[in-house]
């Protein structure tokens, strides 16, 4: 598993974006993974709550990350939804994901985020989505 984590951290940290927000990759598994993101004045919203794109941004991740685990490393987000339930404000955010089935071509994978403060952990959002393969025969391919 010290591989995989290894390999799926520097696939994170290859992603730009990823590093600017300082998201990490805290665990993997054989189909479900651990992402992390502290929180910081530079991702709140006016209101002193984390943006919503930036929760929206940990579960598309996620749920790419943990498509992966199934289809291998060349994938996408097909499509997702999320649910936001409360606000997080302070303490680390931790997206939980995991994939629900997995076809040659396709996964659908679910993700919870949580906000950790201290030693409490409070769900803040619900997110599903489909993760598509890409580049093999050239099905697939990203439309951007």
């Amino acid at each position: 598993m010290t591989d995989l984590l290894d390999r799926a951290r520097g696939a994170l940290h290859a992603q730009p974006f990823s590093v600017l927000l300082g998201a990490d990759l805290m665990h993997t598994g054989t189909n479900e993974l651990t992402l992390s993101l502290p929180i910081r004045d530079e991702l709140r919203q006016q209101h002193g709550f984390v943006h919503g794109g930036v929760i929206s941004y940990l579960a598309d991740n996620a749920l790419t990350f943990a498509g992966a685990l199934s289809l291998g490393p060349k994938v996408v987000t097909g499509e997702y939804k999320i649910n936001y339930l409360r606000p997080a404000v302070n303490g680390t955010l931790i997206a939980r994901a995991q994939v629900v089935y997995a076809g040659r071509h396709q996964a659908t994978c679910q993700c919870n985020i949580f906000v950790m403060e201290g030693n409490r952990e409070r769900l803040v959002a619900v997110a599903q989505g489909t993760v598509n393969r890409i580049g093999e025969n050239g099905d697939h391919e990203p439309a951007n």
